[in-house]
């Protein structure tokens, strides 16, 4: 599973990563996960509004931090 923040590190952006690590912690599951800064790479996404998260190169979310909850089912859903 490959799991991208897209933000340039607003709160937001370190809260959602924050709880991204939260939630794999109580599942136990491993993942590729990055934070991206560049603004260039975020682009290429065309993503205007951060945080975004993308699992497994789907937008899943953007603008927004999930809840728990909804990270959880997320995540479980992935990963079969």
């Amino acid at each position: 599973m490959v799991i991208k923040v897209l933000g340039q590190g607003c709160p937001n952006c370190h809260a959602l990563t924050q709880r991204i690590m939260e939630v794999l912690g109580e599942l136990k599951l491993a993942a590729d996960f990055e934070h991206v800064t560049d603004i260039k790479e975020i682009a290429r996404y065309g993503i205007l509004q951060s945080p975004a998260l993308l699992i497994n190169g789907t937008l899943m979310a953007k603008g927004t931090v999930p809840n728990k909850s909804q990270l959880i089912d997320w995540i479980k859903k992935v990963s079969g």
